[in-house]
């Protein structure tokens, strides 16, 4: 079967298409014929041999983190989060333990929901399971116009939170459709101009200098929460009681089913802003690094 896999740690050419035997499903797994995958951070990260001693892997290892696809034999469309560092989605087939599986949403195509698991998981641990988000609340999601972040002004939208987002003027458009009260474009207007008041909770899927996103702290109301996906040192302000919580997405498959639930009740959308085949993921790591991907790219089989 065809597979892409880090042959080597490096640059996204480390990324090879190849032939490998498929997988053979081991007590409490079934085979999943892959329809879709996508490309996270993390997987550039474990490409470029950045987190060998906290995520360490064995080469040559197969990327994709998500996968969407039919269980053979059954014919069952399901989602995964399939775990880090475990991957395997960037292959035609894989085996995947029976219980990570969810039934994949039916009202969109099964190679769109390959891009629900990971950022969907994300953005609802972000805001709820770490951010305590409840109704009335002020939200600033910084990086909305990502996977991330498009979900995280979705879910604390309909949650009853006030909305404020950064976002760069080519991802104005989807942020707004997300439902975001207010949009600051980032490049252009300092934060702390553009807001009219603190924020209670602050989430940033944003990665850059520590020190300049620690200043984004003074944003957030004294005995306020902030919460970063990327894992930086950041720093908070004892004084004022406003502490950084770093973000380990874990797999939750009741909080994955209801994502897929939402999204079938029409209550979330899944924003995918690109499809492309298995033989030019390599491409989108290097699209992805550049920071020329908006919103979800699935690489589809």
């Amino acid at each position: 079967m065809r597979a892409v896999q880090i042959t080597r740690y490096g640059t996204a050419d480390a990324l090879a298409v190849t032939d490998v035997e498929r997988p053979e499903p081991g007590p409490g797994e079934v085979l999943v014929r892959v329809a879709a995958t996508t490309f996270n951070a993390v997987d550039a990260a474990i490409r470029g041999g950045w987190m060998t001693e906290l995520i360490p892997v064995e080469l040559p290892y197969t990327p994709g983190l998500d996968l969407a696809g039919t269980v053979e034999g059954t014919g069952e469309q399901v989602v995964a989060f399939l775990g880090v560092p475990v991957g395997g989605g960037a292959a035609e087939f894989a085996a995947v333990p029976r219980d990570l599986l969810v039934p994949a949403p039916r009202s969109i195509p099964l190679t769109d929901a390959a891009a629900l698991p990971v950022a969907g998981l994300t953005a609802f641990q972000g805001l709820f399971d770490h951010g305590g988000l409840t109704a009335g609340q002020r939200v600033l999601v910084n990086g909305a116009g990502g996977g991330v972040g498009g979900f995280a002004v979705q879910l604390a939208k309909r949650a009853g939170a006030h909305v404020v987002a950064t976002a760069s003027p080519r991802s104005r458009a989807a942020v707004e459709a997300a439902g975001a009260d207010e949009v600051v474009d980032y490049a252009t207007t300092p934060l702390a101009d553009a807001l009219t008041g603190p924020v209670d909770l602050l989430f940033n899927n944003v990665s850059g200098d520590p020190a300049e996103l620690s200043r984004l702290t003074d944003l957030v109301r004294d005995g306020g929460t902030a919460v970063s996906a990327p894992p930086l040192p950041l720093t908070g302000d004892d004084a004022r009681d406003v502490h950084w919580k770093i973000l380990y997405v874990r797999n939750d498959t009741a909080q994955l089913a209801e994502l897929s639930r939402l999204v079938d009740a029409g209550e979330l959308r899944v924003d995918v802003s690109d499809r492309r085949p298995l033989a030019e993921l390599p491409a989108v790591h290097a699209d992805g690094e550049a920071g020329r991907l908006r919103g979800r790219v699935v690489v589809t089989l």
